[in-house]
């Protein structure tokens, strides 16, 4: 496997994880009463959009980098 098809799938497994925490964290988990429990929700929902933009960004620019 290339380092690229290796760094897809690691990405599209930490977005899936990034997900479930979020989705855990909000709906799942209701017994929590913490601001910490509420702090990794959020970081996990802004990592579960961030992580699909940078990579496509990551695919275009090693797209573009092979063809050279």
């Amino acid at each position: 496997m290339s380092l690229r098809g290796f760094h897809f799938i690691f990405i599209s497994i930490a977005t899936i994880l990034a997900a479930l925490v979020a989705v855990w964290v909000f709906f799942l988990d209701g017994k929590s009463e913490g601001s910490a429990v509420f702090v990794i929700g959020i970081v996990s929902a802004l990592t579960a959009v961030v992580l699909p933009i940078y990579g496509v960004s990551f695919y275009r620019k090693s797209k573009q980098f092979l063809n050279k």
